[in-house]
């Protein structure tokens, strides 16, 4: 059972465009169909367009056998709740889905975006394990929580203070940061970047110093309110140069195993740069090793402490004279940005992750990837996700199932209305991935 409810601060939830359609990340899910034994119930807050959900099962042998695994079931109701919590409020469908999940065989689990106390107590009434950290433990992936958590595994950080609960002791921590001038405060509970402000500190209080806020709405007086209610983090600002962004994807499983299952370079935009916008897989060779090798050390910690599920270790990756050096930037206990596009890639192609050279192998084929949720085409307006679709396929982008490269599209729902989506451009090494990729958002914004 996928419930993909963005159980997240919804103040921040409500800056992202076609929020709502982020509901369809999970989607890629439909391409575990391939085996006989998997059903789905997958749950949305509206009804996901019927060519979407053809897109995906197209991936598949036999479409049409695998529509009888799948219900999709829509509350059809866009409220500002999360999706999870509005759930709960419907006996008529929670009545429907355990209809659908009760007795099999096999088992049932809920898998969910994020945890919640919302996703706990629908677990609870449809005697579903959760594939995710307990709420008990929500605190690890806060940003006070990564930084205990990277002192516990011997993995470094940026020098900084953590647990800080109003403006005073963020000021304080800042005046014992010197003679940092340039810092970076952090909401514990945030994500996309868009909980930051980086402060050029002075002698003068912080609230007086110039501060870049990653909201383009925030202030002081609304930032400070958010540090009393979530708590923060204040670290010296990274600024090596040159200075990259790597994460890792890691898993810890029910029975306590752990392991790291990719690495990306992160793409990052908005003001100060600190923005999610997409991937590339894998990460640099450069760091590669060193940052699997952190984020494998966190996962044992998280695994020992009883975690479990998909999380997203965030580092800085500075050059040194010997090298370079991985830094943790925080630990996201969910489903982040890069799992769609791995789990796309991994699911069309048959390719496997190989931990010794942190690459994904079909056969004797590496495969590579570039993957946004950002691609902005106000001349898509209007269009339908059938058309879209359509219009990658006339272009050649597709996805060529013999030779296991091309697009695969994802956040479809958005378009219609806000000339938005998303695409995994695969192909056989780093140079073809970035140039489909290039290729794809080219088309997409030239189609008439």
């Amino acid at each position: 059972m996928v419930i993909p409810s963005l159980s997240l601060p919804q103040d921040e939830l409500r800056r992202i465009t076609g929020a709502l359609c982020y509901e369809e990340r999970l989607l890629f899910l439909l391409l575990t169909l391939r085996r006989p034994s998997v059903e789905i119930v997958y749950v949305t807050s509206m009804p996901v367009d019927t060519a979407i959900v053809d897109y995906y099962l197209g991936f598949l042998d036999d479409p049409d056998e695998a529509r009888t695994r799948l219900q999709m079931i829509s509350l059809d109701d866009p409220d500002t709740r999360p999706l999870s919590a509005a759930l709960l409020d419907r006996p008529d469908l929670l009545d429907r889905i355990l209809d659908r999940t009760a007795g099999r065989p096999g088992g049932a689990c809920l898998v969910p975006f994020v945890v919640s106390e919302y996703e706990e107590r629908l677990a609870g009434l449809l005697g579903l394990p959760v594939y995710g950290p307990a709420t008990s433990l929500a605190h690890l992936g806060s940003k006070s929580g990564g930084r205990m958590l990277a002192e516990e595994a011997g993995v470094p950080t940026a020098r900084g203070f953590s647990d800080l609960r109003s403006l005073t002791e963020v000021e304080h921590a800042a005046r014992a940061l010197a003679p940092a001038s340039k810092l970076m405060v952090k909401l514990n509970n945030s994500y996309s970047g868009l909980g930051n402000a980086i402060v050029i500190k002075d002698d003068r209080s912080l609230t007086a110093c110039p501060t870049s806020f990653s909201a383009a709405d925030e202030t002081w007086t609304t930032f400070a309110e958010k540090i009393a209610e979530r708590g923060a983090v204040i670290e010296e600002f990274v600024q090596g140069r040159p200075l990259h962004s790597p994460s890792a994807l890691a898993m810890v499983t029910p029975g306590g195993g752990h392991g790291v299952i990719a690495t990306h370079e992160q793409v990052l935009g908005g003001p100060n740069g600190d923005v999610y916008k997409g991937c590339v897989f894998p990460a640099r060779p450069e760091y590669r090793a060193e940052v699997a090798a952190c984020a494998e050390r966190i996962a044992g910690v998280l695994a020992a402490r009883g975690v479990v599920g998909l999380f997203g270790v965030d580092f800085f990756a500075v050059k040194t004279d010997g090298g370079y050096r991985a830094l943790l930037c925080e630990v996201n206990l969910r489903i982040g940005g890069t799992t769609h596009p791995l789990g796309a890639a991994m699911l069309s192609t048959g390719a496997v992750y190989d931990p010794a050279s942190g690459t994904l192998r079909c056969g004797d084929r590496a495969k590579h990837y570039v993957a946004t949720d950002n691609c902005d085409a106000e001349n898509l307006r209007g269009r339908t996700p059938g058309d879209v679709v359509k219009l990658v396929h006339d272009f050649g982008l597709g996805f060529d199932r013999e030779r296991r490269t091309g697009n695969v599209l994802h956040l479809m729902g958005a378009i219609s209305r806000y000339g938005k989506l998303g695409f995994t451009s695969i192909a056989d090494s780093a140079e073809e991935a970035a140039e489909l990729h290039l290729r794809t958002l080219d088309a997409l914004r030239r189609a008439v």
